[in-house]
């Protein structure tokens, strides 16, 4: 898995049955997302200083497999589309097992606000071209 984080649940991200609670698929996307987006020089400071913000319009996890607490995942980014002027972006996140099925996909679609003025904006080209590095989502057969 390329841009993979490896994290390990917690009891935190239990739910009464037994499995990974619903949202928490959600926040291990989200922090891969930020994790990334620092890797390429766009932390949260640096966020603060263009002030310029990722938000999102929609959010869709898909359930496959169950993931029990203690479990070994990994998560990572596809890019599955982006505008041409970078200001809108669709990602498919893959939750996977240590043995590498997946276990849920977490599908975002979102762009960049403006933080003063409260309005959709296009990036700087440095982020425009790190999102282009990101690897393809290609919608799986069958």
């Amino acid at each position: 898995m390329t841009n993979a984080i490896t994290y390990r649940t917690r009891w935190a991200d239990m739910d009464p049955n037994g499995h990974m609670r619903h949202s928490a698929y959600a926040d291990y996307a989200a922090d891969q997302r930020v994790v990334l987006l620092a890797q390429w020089g766009f932390d949260l400071k640096s966020f603060a200083q263009l002030r310029l913000g990722p938000i999102l319009f929609r959010e869709e996890t898909k359930f496959i497999k169950e993931i029990h607490i203690g479990e070994e995942i990994q998560v990572d980014s596809q890019l599955a589309s982006v505008s041409e002027d970078g200001s809108r972006w669709t990602i498919v996140h893959r939750i996977c097992k240590a043995d590498g099925r997946v276990a849920a996909t977490v599908t975002v679609d979102g762009a960049w606000l403006d933080l003063d003025r409260r309005k959709l904006t296009v990036p700087p080209a440095e982020l425009v071209t790190a999102f282009g590095s990101m690897p393809r989502y290609e919608t799986p057969a069958g």
